[in-house]
């Protein structure tokens, strides 16, 4: 089915608390199909985007639709600290989700976990820190969604993981769907982007495509993010 309509409209979404403002009179627009950066430094309104997209706050103003409505199911958020019991196998875990989520798809679930090498019998809580955000990666694209939230999904593996972990994003969700991605490891993750969202002090300060940013300024875009931002020294890592 062909859709001609924003999958995520965001107009004049505000958060407030008390007289601190996180997020300030959001308007963006995210199209369907697309592969999104959203870009900031710590405290710039990227978790408070991500919980009010996704139902885990409600706005002090403004509106937020997903598919022109708010439905829960066309929203999939992986937070950066899983929240699973670490008792549990992942084996049983992956039984939970299939029984709990009707659009859970056990057999791409099976087939990643054999993909990313994790023991399916091992409990959560035995795994490192980098195995566990793995499982939380398999149980988030296992689903069928139009649009997937991904907070520092490869925050927490090594960086020789991380090209396989964002293929393994790549090659899990539709072509149809839009995927959120948060991170401060803008290098690593910039050759699968389409567009980014630098948020600064809750407000957009510049959406635009990976392309117009590197033909117009013949820089990468981690470049010209650490240009606009000015906080860290080239070369450094934004601490996670």
């Amino acid at each position: 089915m062909e859709h001609n309509n924003p999958l995520v409209v965001c107009s004049g979404l505000t958060k407030t608390y008390g007289s601190f403002t996180a997020l300030d009179h959001l308007d963006l627009t995210l199209e369907r199909g697309r592969f999104i950066g959203l870009l900031g430094p710590n405290g710039s309104g990227k978790t408070t985007t991500i919980k009010l997209l996704n139902g885990l706050l409600q706005p002090t103003a403004g509106t937020v639709t997903i598919d022109g409505l708010q439905k829960e199911r066309q929203m999939i958020f992986q937070d950066s600290t899983s929240s699973l019991n670490g008792r549990m196998k992942v084996a049983d875990i992956i039984d939970f989700f299939s029984d709990f989520y009707r659009d859970f798809d056990r057999v791409k679930a099976t087939e990643m976990l054999n993909t990313l090498n994790l023991p399916s019998l091992s409990r959560l809580k035995a795994l490192s820190k980098g195995n566990r955000e793995k499982v939380q990666l398999i149980l988030t694209m296992s689903r069928r969604a139009q649009l997937y939230i991904l907070d520092e999904p490869i925050a927490g593996v090594d960086p020789a993981a991380r090209d396989f972990i964002l293929q393994t994003i790549l090659t899990n969700y539709s072509p149809e769907s839009t995927v959120l991605i948060s991170t401060h490891l803008i290098a690593d993750i910039e050759p699968v982007l389409d567009e980014v969202i630098f948020l600064k002090e809750g407000r957009v300060v510049r959406h635009d495509s990976t392309d117009n940013i590197r033909g117009a300024e013949g820089k990468s875009v981690d470049e010209v993010f650490r240009e606009v931002f000015r906080t860290i020294p080239m070369g450094g890592e934004w601490p996670c």
